[in-house]
């Protein structure tokens, strides 16, 4: 199956009232959050990139076009996640086989995370795969096209992650060494604590400074 069958959909639309800065702009190395969710998708070959938008989007729209993905607007954000979810699903790709949604302040998910779950869902016949660590699932799942009109059609009670739960007999873990799929930034602790996580292990950095904004190796 080629790459260029798989979409991702990037979260960006919250208000981010408990950072009390907004989130898609802060800034881990030497470029935003927001630019490293969509360089993750990139860099793995994906180019079907839809960054829900919401609140401040005018804020965002310059900086996804320069990043190379697309934008939709989700004017219904403030009604939570999963009415972001079903705005991007809405706009990507109709010959998507799979699509991956990754909230955008979860920003240090490692590439070859990405990798691993393509390659789950090549070889398995899942709806759905997961990103494992000790045991515990993690973001971004991917999620079968098959899957999409169910999707749109639910009611949201419980959010994303029950109706994924209603297909736990198609679904599959694949377990990965990333403990960034785990690790998000609802306060500003939560922020400081990824700023010195990759600081401190000298975060290997795919994203920054090549001719078209991001080094790729």
């Amino acid at each position: 199956m080629s790459i260029s069958s798989y979409s991702a959909i990037i979260l960006a639309a919250g208000f981010s009232s408990r950072m009390g800065s907004f989130k898609p702009q802060l800034s881990i190395g030497n470029i935003s959050v927001l630019e490293r969710g969509i360089a993750l998708f990139r860099c793995a070959g994906i180019e079907n990139i839809q960054v829900v938008l919401g609140h401040r989007a005018e804020n965002l729209m310059q900086c996804v076009d320069a990043a190379g993905a697309n934008w939709c607007i989700n004017s219904c954000f403030h009604k939570g996640m999963l009415s972001s979810v079903i705005t991007g699903v809405e706009n990507i790709s109709h010959d998507s086989s799979a699509f991956m949604v990754l909230p955008v302040d979860i920003p240090l998910v490692a590439l070859e995370t990405i990798s691993a779950l393509i390659k789950a869902h090549e070889t398995t016949d899942a709806l759905i795969i997961h990103p494992v660590r000790n045991g515990k699932r993690g973001h971004p799942p991917l999620i079968s096209s098959a899957l999409i009109k169910e999707l749109v059609r639910y009611d949201g009670s419980g959010g994303l992650k029950s109706f994924l739960a209603q297909y736990s007999n198609d679904t599959f873990d694949v377990s990965v060494p990333d403990r960034f799929i785990h690790l998000d930034m609802d306060t500003p602790e939560d922020y400081l604590k990824l700023v010195d996580l990759y600081d401190r292990i000298k975060y290997q950095d795919r994203f920054e400074n090549s001719n078209n904004g991001y080094r790729t190796s």
